[in-house]
C-alpha cells in the first residue's frame, strides 16, 4: 500500500499544482488516497489509543463538530503522505519566501523542519481527522500552533459529497490589503487532497508582491456524516 501511495504522489502533474498555489493559493490533488485506504481511516476513527487529543470544537467556540490529534508515531499512510508531499512542496515553500523578502529557507526534507520544530518546543504531532454530522461546520481559523510553521498544509476529503454528506464545503477566505475579501468554495471527492495556504501568500501587486492572508473552514452540514484528514507540516508546542 505504502508504495502505491508513493507512486500516487509521484505521479501528480507537480508543475500544474506549483502553478495553482502560485495563482490561487490553493492546489486540488485528484485522488491521493484510495477509497479502501479512506474506509480504513474512517475505521479507526473510534480507536483512541491512536490519538493525542480529543476537541469538541463547540466547546471551545470553534464550530461544531469533533476531531482528534493523532499521537506519534503516525499511521504509516499519514507519515508516508506527510513526508512525500512536503518534497514536492518546499520549493515552491521557499520561493514564497523569497518574494515575500523572507530570510527563512525550509530543509529539503520534512525531517529538517520537525528538527527546527523541536528545537523552538515544538514537540506534539498535528495530523489529525475530523468528523462533522448534521449542523456541524468549521469556523474559519489558521494552523500555525507556534513560532515554526510551514506555509502550506493539506486537507485529504474521506468521504464523498452528495453520496454520504450533503453542505459541507471547505471554504476559503484570502483577505486582501485595501480590498474586499475574496470567498473561495471547493467540494472534492473522495481520496482528493487540497493543498493550501498556512498564513499568507505572495501576490504580484504594482508595487511589488504583498502578503495575502488566507483562513479556511467548513459550511454547515446539511445531512450525513463528513470526514476528513488533515496533514499538517509543522509540530505544535
Amino acid at each position: 500500500m505504502l508504495a502505491e501511495i508513493a507512486q500516487r504522489v509521484e505521479s501528480q502533474n507537480w508543475q500544474h499544482h506549483a502553478d495553482s498555489l502560485n495563482e490561487k493559493g490553493y492546489a486540488v490533488l485528484p485522488q491521493i488516497l484510495t477509497d479502501e485506504e479512506c474506509r480504513q481511516l474512517i475505521e479507526n476513527y473510534n480507536n483512541n489509543e491512536l490519538y493525542r487529543s480529543i476537541i469538541n470544537m463547540k466547546r471551545f467556540q470553534f464550530g461544531s463538530g469533533e476531531y482528534k490529534y493523532y499521537q506519534y508515531p503516525l499511521p504509516d499512510v499519514i507519515t508516508q503522505l506527510r513526508q512525500l508531499v512536503y518534497l514536492y512542496l518546499v520549493k515552491v515553500a521557499n520561493e514564497w519566501m523569497f518574494k515575500l523578502g523572507i530570510s527563512k529557507d525550509f530543509p529539503e526534507a520534512l525531517e529538517g523542519l520537525l528538527e527546527e520544530c523541536r528545537q523552538a518546543g515544538q514537540t506534539r504531532p498535528t495530523p489529525l481527522i475530523l468528523k462533522y454530522q448534521a449542523g456541524d461546520w468549521n469556523a474559519l481559523h489558521q494552523d500555525l500552533y507556534g513560532e515554526v510553521y510551514f506555509p502550506f498544509q493539506m486537507v485529504v476529503f474521506l468521504t464523498q459529497a452528495g453520496l454520504d454528506y450533503e453542505g459541507g464545503e471547505f471554504v476559503m477566505v484570502e483577505n486582501r490589503p485595501r480590498m474586499q475579501s475574496k470567498p473561495i468554495v471547493l467540494q472534492p471527492s473522495r481520496g482528493d487532497a487540497v493543498i493550501f495556504t498556512t498564513n499568507y501568500r505572495p501576490v504580484l501587486g504594482t508595487k511589488g508582491y504583498y502578503r495575502a492572508t488566507v483562513r479556511h473552514g467548513v459550511s454547515e452540514v446539511r445531512k450525513g456524516q463528513r470526514f476528513n484528514l488533515g496533514v499538517i507540516f509543522h509540530d505544535a508546542p
